[in-house]
């Protein structure tokens, strides 16, 4: 079976961390024996703005190249900001179909795998009708739960789902609200993440710290620096819970707001902003932490959850998307209302009497790279008719 993973979600060069979970899922899935990959991970950049220092170092980057293993084609597609992201999916079809109209003289593909809702999953069924290869589109979150409710594009999110031949979600309520908007239910199958749980494991925690310059309880929140992560919150938290620092893994339009509010609450000394962090260097940082925050608004399954899980670092998260399905035992952590005092409440209850890192780790076994590509294979055969 040949596949082409389509995502506009995949990391490269400039950021190491951006659909990392994307690139492993793929790499799982190129290994397995009778499956080739090929991915195109296009490039959105807006055509007046090409030379702007935001948008540079994707312009920068090689059109193909091999990546951890991965043959990676990497063309640009025009993109415009605010109402003109309706246009994106049109736009991204546009850009590729000719490119993969070549690629199939060489690489006859018999299904594309897109790997998120948007633009991807327009954009896939688009090329599906004029190449006459089955799509699969997968929902990983906010793709379902902002770009499915955004004025002009959630009418394409849902025609899209119901056009597609398959669908993926990350987690039982996620399928739930692809449900709700119209989707099929018939056709989606819930699809859960992975872990390396050789690289993230539990580790010495007292000699992380040191390594660290650390001592006291450690909090530890990763991700993109915007409201809905909840990192304010977790910073308001922060202030009930004496002599404890906080990590914050990530960047983001939040980190001026963030590192103010961290000044205003006098909690300069105890929080360190790491900035964005290659995924192999998270491990170092579960190592370090006590407990792991995520005061998140919405969620499919974060990748966090898992990883956090993995170290043996008990979880904090609010009760949105799939964090049932990962903190479904005592020792994974606690789920809490989405506010400073119930965070901070938790907080003392899991430092005061934490459980043991191995049965936190118990969590987690489930949710491996092997079992999500053979999953993701078996489904993919399905319909191509080849299973």
């Amino acid at each position: 079976m040949r596949v082409l993973t389509l995502s506009t979600l995949f990391p490269d060069a400039g950021r190491p961390a951006f659909g990392r979970f994307v690139e492993r899922q793929t790499q799982a899935l190129a290994a397995r024996p009778g499956v080739a990959v090929r991915v195109v991970a296009p490039v959105g950049i807006p055509p007046l703005l090409a030379r702007h220092p935001h948008y540079a170092a994707s312009a920068a980057l090689p059109e193909r190249e091999c990546r951890n293993g991965l043959d990676i084609l990497r063309p640009r597609f025009p993109t415009l900001p605010g109402p003109g992201a309706m246009f994106a999916p049109r736009l991204l079809a546009r850009r590729l179909l000719p490119l993969l109209r070549t690629m199939r003289h060489d690489y006859p593909f018999d299904v594309i795998d897109a790997e998120f809702f948007w633009p991807d999953g327009p954009a896939a069924v688009r090329l599906e009708q004029a190449l006459g290869v089955p799509v699969s589109i997968k929902a990983r979150g906010a793709d379902i739960h902002h770009w499915g409710h955004c004025r002009g594009c959630a009418s394409q999110v849902v025609t899209a789902g119901r056009a597609a031949a398959g669908l993926l979600a990350v987690s039982g309520p996620l399928r739930d609200d692809m449900i709700a908007l119209g989707m099929s239910a018939d056709r989606i199958a819930v699809h859960h993440t992975g872990v390396d749980l050789d690289r993230f494991r539990p580790a010495d925690r007292t000699a992380a710290k040191t390594a660290l310059g650390l001592t006291g309880p450690v909090l530890l929140t990763i991700g993109h620096l915007i409201p809905r992560k909840g990192q304010a919150i977790t910073l308001d938290a922060l202030a009930r819970i004496p002599d404890a620092t906080l990590l914050i893994a990530g960047d983001g339009p939040d980190r001026a707001a963030l590192s103010t509010q961290a000044d205003r609450l006098g909690l300069a000394a105890r929080v360190r902003f790491l900035g964005t962090m290659p995924h192999a260097a998270l491990p170092d940082l579960f190592a370090a932490a006590d407990l792991f925050v995520l005061p998140t608004a919405s969620e499919g399954l974060a990748n966090v959850w898992v990883e956090s899980l993995a170290c043996g670092v008990p979880v904090i998260t609010t009760d949105v998307g799939g964090a049932r399905t990962v903190i479904d035992r005592p020792a994974a952590g606690l789920l809490v209302a989405r506010d400073a005092a119930s965070i901070a409440n938790a907080a003392h209850l899991l430092l005061r009497d934490p459980p043991a890192p191995e049965d936190v780790r118990q969590g987690a076994l489930r949710f491996t790279w092997d079992r999500n590509a053979a999953e993701l294979e078996a489904h993919l055969r399905r319909l191509t008719g080849k299973d």
